[in-house]
């Protein structure tokens, strides 16, 4: 973390190399940056959450953690139009 002191000779630093006509569309675009940064980092963070919420496994029916669950886990269903393959199960 930056102190006052350091912020300020910052600030003087890129106040002489950008100039005073400069330096308000260089921390313009900076702050774009920024946010953008935060946005992508915000949205990485959700896909994750979100994976890791699919990703759970259901446990098996009849053990302790299944009688929580609010409903009975379907049984897997064949789409419309694809033939299930013969011989592979009841």
């Amino acid at each position: 973390m930056l102190s006052i002191p350091d912020m300020a000779i910052l600030g003087v630093l890129a106040l002489l190399v950008f100039g005073e006509k400069k330096l308000p569309g260089v921390m313009r675009q900076a702050g774009k940056m920024m946010r953008e940064v935060q946005n992508t980092s915000q949205s990485f963070l959700r896909e994750m959450d979100r994976a890791a919420d699919v990703s759970e496994p259901v446990p098996p029916i009849g053990t302790p953690a299944a009688a929580e669950l609010p409903f009975e886990p379907a049984l897997p269903v064949e789409p419309e139009g694809v033939e299930p393959k013969k011989g592979a199960g009841p």
